[in-house]
């Protein structure tokens, strides 16, 4: 899946859309990627002379991926998406430096009328940067 099939799923743009591409949807799983630029505005002070990347955006990575697994396969009403309610047993493991790519993997748990459960993991080259559990709740656009 390609950013316009990406964009047509999911409401975020650059400069906040956290997923380039995703490599595989299947069941109640998705696999999505996403190449952290070198030149990234937030490494200008986050930090200036050890960029990182903010643990913060790789969740929302997470949570984007989650969103778009949601609207694949549940049924969402027409003008809702899913906004987080809930994040849970967040680790964080190794950092996300610039060039990195990020390897993103979430999984539906669980689906309770409009609320749903995930579970998810972002890597570099293997190494797992975080870990965390998060709930959705199907929200109405105005």
């Amino acid at each position: 899946m390609n950013r316009t099939e990406i964009e047509a799923l999911i409401p975020h743009r650059d400069p906040f859309l956290w997923i380039d591409e995703v490599v595989e949807i299947s069941g109640q799983r998705i696999h999505a990627r996403k190449k952290i630029a070198e030149d990234l505005d937030v490494f200008r002070g986050h930090y200036p002379h050890f960029p990182i990347l903010p643990g913060v955006l790789q969740l929302e990575a997470a949570f984007q991926a989650g969103a778009i697994l949601i609207a694949k396969t549940q049924h969402v009403g027409e003008g809702q998406v899913p906004v987080v309610t809930r994040v849970n047993n967040t680790k964080f493991r190794t950092m996300v430096r610039p060039g990195d790519t990020l390897d993103i993997e979430v999984e539906l748990t669980e689906t309770l009328s409009n609320a749903f459960f995930l579970t998810g993991k972002v890597s570099v080259d293997g190494k797992v940067t975080v870990r965390l559990e998060f709930a959705c709740a199907a929200a109405k656009v105005e």
